[in-house]
């Protein structure tokens, strides 16, 4: 058996990045090598500089391993960032300057010209891109956490009946903000309608991943999307209520029979962290909730539900998938599964 590959976890402190320490902890490719976070944390065990917020105990192995800055003289040559929008930017472009490949849960990249905005079932031809980019290592982002359960249940519409336009209205958990997130007495007894940056994201973020790449820079994908997006009182799990207007006529029958069917690259490759079914599709009415679905595929799946004709578009329904696992840093992870099985890394 290989040895496994080292990696660095840049803003390991917070949510993000302690997710991904819990999710890479017996990864059978990846090992954590190294932690990095803000200057506050540098020097400073693991355990006494994070407020470890997740369901599973903190790993010993981690415990005690002493943070570094997040400074480019680290031993790792793959980064997962799970950095703060506000530092990442510069601190993965220096990273990738280096010769480090950084793989990001960040928005800072997302839009760069010669940066994929990926997601391994839905665009991973993408990924050739990286082939083409000025550093010595390279950068690939994953998009929002809300965008990814959207493109994922959008991608066999697209491939096999084209979009004309989407409208997506969603339901979004706390944890989606952040520890500690939203203040009890904003969010309790309460449904915020807005979050800051989000709906612009969804509006946009689509188009690239569906989108070409030719002379050297990305094409959008030519179909619009409308977003208005809520904070609600859930702890884990993003739902989205979905209209589509498609550009061929098809049935309610070949929809749910291509979203069953669907998988792609990750599934073929039996990629560690790709979920088989990606996408599970329930035909009781009330479902799919985020209580009792979240977790389908071990966070990593996505469930469709309430597929019916729509007056004003042609089909409507409701998605649900897990916003810190499948849209943070388990998608994340994937990415780089996929960059290793096609050589990139």
């Amino acid at each position: 058996m290989s040895a496994k590959i080292s990696v660095a976890i840049l803003g390991a402190t917070g949510s993000v990045g302690q997710r991904f320490i819990e999710l890479l902890l017996n990864h059978p490719w990846f090992e954590v090598a190294e932690l990095a976070a803000s200057d506050r944390s540098a020097g400073k065990k693991y355990s006494e500089a994070t407020n470890w917020v997740m369901q599973t105990p903190l790993p010993e192995k981690y415990s005690n391993m002493i943070v570094k800055k997040c400074e480019t003289n680290l031993q790792s040559r793959i980064a997962f960032s799970g950095l703060d929008a506000s530092v990442a930017g510069e601190i993965e472009t220096a990273f990738a300057d280096a010769g480090c490949f950084v793989i990001s849960n960040a928005r800072n990249h997302r839009f760069d010209a010669d940066v994929p905005l990926m997601i391994p079932e839905v665009n991973h031809n993408h990924l050739d891109v990286v082939k083409f980019q000025n550093y010595k290592g390279g950068i690939v982002t994953n998009p929002n956490c809300s965008t990814i359960g959207l493109a994922i249940a959008l991608k066999p519409l697209y491939d096999n009946f084209g979009l004309e336009a989407v409208n997506v209205v969603t339901m979004q958990a706390v944890s989606g903000a952040g520890y500690p997130g939203l203040p009890s007495l904003d969010i309790i007894d309460n449904v915020i309608p807005f979050i800051g940056g989000e709906e612009a994201k969804m509006e946009t973020e689509p188009r690239k991943i569906f989108g070409s790449f030719m002379n050297n820079k990305f094409v959008d994908a030519d179909f619009k999307i409308s977003a208005q997006c809520n904070r609600v009182g859930v702890i884990d799990g993003h739902t989205e209520c979905v209209q589509v207007k498609l550009k061929s006529k098809t049935s309610k029958e070949e929809i749910i029979k291509v979203w069953n069917e669907f998988k792609s690259i990750p599934q073929e490759l039996a990629l560690p962290f790709a979920p088989n079914p990606v996408i599970t599709y329930f035909k009781e009415d009330k479902y799919p909730q985020p209580r009792v679905h979240r977790n389908l595929g071990n966070g990593m799946g996505v469930a469709i539900g309430r597929l019916r004709e729509d007056s004003l578009f042609d089909y409507k329904f409701v998605i649900l998938s897990h916003n810190t696992i499948r849209g943070a840093a388990g998608g994340t992870i994937l990415i780089a599964e996929l960059m290793k099985a096609q050589g990139i890394i």
